[in-house]
């Protein structure tokens, strides 16, 4: 029986980790440039010069720019589905859970610029909106309504209609046109859309954000 080689293991490991750290700066590249330019604008050599790696480095990594493109959106899906699970699972009220959700995603934004600038600039798709994260959401709505909690004649509306002003307030947000408890205001809005009465959605939205676990 051969033998094992033990400088193997540790070889492949350093090559993987390496991929892993090149894949990273692309990412974290691609976001950067795409936060100041946005997604169309930005080429593939700037991506790379951002990221300091050869552009053929790229190619190892993804077959085009709007597979990178895809593989951020992934990470900004995944990010908050995990978030939103999380917040349904210790949140009793509906209302409540879709405040926390909207001020997470809303302090995210504002303590990441350059992700949020990603996020609102690309505004994600509607086909993007019916998983991950969106899915969540929609799921939450729903929940709502089914308690009677939320007051919703056309729901696929609303949903689009959400999603269209969180992404605006977003923007606004790091353009400094709104800079005064923007995750709060945020959720109040959302809450309205929802049939929640101002006084009420007020009172809600600055209810203290359960603790989540960081992934």
């Amino acid at each position: 029986m051969p033998k094992e080689n033990p400088a193997a293991a540790p070889a492949g490991g350093r090559a993987s980790r390496r991929r892993e750290r090149t894949r990273a700066k692309l990412l974290a590249a691609a976001r950067t440039v795409m936060a100041r330019k946005g997604t169309g604008a930005t080429t593939i050599q700037e991506i790379t010069e951002q990221a300091d790696v050869g552009f053929g480095s790229f190619y190892n990594h993804f077959e085009s720019k709007e597979a990178i493109v895809e593989a951020m959106i992934g990470e900004v899906e995944e990010t908050f589905a995990r978030a939103l699970d999380q917040i349904a699972d210790v949140v009793d009220d509906p209302a409540e859970v879709v405040a926390a959700s909207v001020r997470n995603m809303m302090e995210r934004v504002i303590a990441e610029p350059d992700w949020g600038r990603f996020m609102a600039n690309s505004r994600l798709s509607a086909p993007h909106l019916q998983t991950g994260f969106g899915a969540r959401f929609a799921r939450d709505v729903r929940l709502g309504i089914e308690a009677g909690r939320f007051s919703v004649e056309d729901l696929e509306a609303t949903l689009v209609a959400v999603g269209g002003a969180v992404f605006a307030l977003a923007a606004a947000c790091l353009d400094d046109v709104i800079d005064f408890e923007a995750p709060e205001r945020t959720a109040i809005l959302v809450l309205n859309l929802l049939g929640i009465p101002s006084p009420e959605a007020v009172e809600v939205a600055h209810r203290p954000l359960p603790e989540l676990e960081s992934s």
